[in-house]
């Protein structure tokens, strides 16, 4: 049985399962994660951590780059070719701007005097927030490799054609999507947390 045929006995792609499996692990480590950092805190009785204005910053950033990726994944639908191009483009270039302003964050939090290991409580927001840029970091060469076989592949007529009538092509940019508005949920989830604690 070719490849093309045990994909189709599949009521759901492998991909997307894998990529769900994916996600829900990452949900229950980031609960983990959270959960103790607020039990750490109370329990010992540490001082409240002030979020950095930056990363308020930074949520306007990944929100940029999930939204250029919902208009990419509409221009596949419509097959417009330069504005698929011109939008992966740019949500590549947003995510790489939030690592960049993350890393100013952290040094913030230095300047603040706070820095790692100074207390459970700081660790824990070192780790959390580098937990997810370590997920950023792990999705972008996947987003890399389809704008360059966007590329490389929508050239003229024939290859733009059969790039855009490819399932595999819009199932992958369906999971990309998918993956990037979670890491934004997962994001903002992270900075009220950090907020409210910041606070009580």
């Amino acid at each position: 049985m070719s490849a093309d045929r045990q994909r189709q006995t599949f009521a759901i792609h492998p991909y997307r399962i894998f990529v769900f499996l994916i996600i829900a692990a990452i949900s229950v480590l980031f609960m983990s994660l959270t959960i103790s950092y607020g039990y750490t805190r109370f329990e010992k009785g540490i001082d409240a951590i002030p979020v950095p204005p930056i990363f308020l910053i930074n949520t306007l950033l990944l929100v940029a780059s999930s939204f250029c990726l919902v208009k990419a994944k509409k221009s596949y639908r419509n097959d417009a070719a330069d504005p698929l191009k011109t939008l992966l483009l740019w949500t590549i270039l947003l995510s790489f701007v939030f690592m960049i302003s993350q890393i100013f964050g952290w040094l913030q939090l230095f300047e603040n005097n706070l820095p790692v290991g100074l207390n459970n409580g700081v660790s824990y927001l070192y780790l959390i927030s580098g937990v997810h840029f370590a997920h950023i970091l792990v999705g972008l060469p996947f987003l890399i490799s389809f704008y360059l076989g966007a590329r490389k592949s929508v050239v003229e007529p024939v290859s733009e054609l059969l790039y855009f009538t490819d399932p595999e092509k819009k199932v992958k940019l369906d999971l990309l999507t998918i993956y990037w508005h979670f890491l934004d949920i997962l994001w903002i989830y992270l900075v009220v947390f950090f907020a409210i604690n910041s606070i009580i």
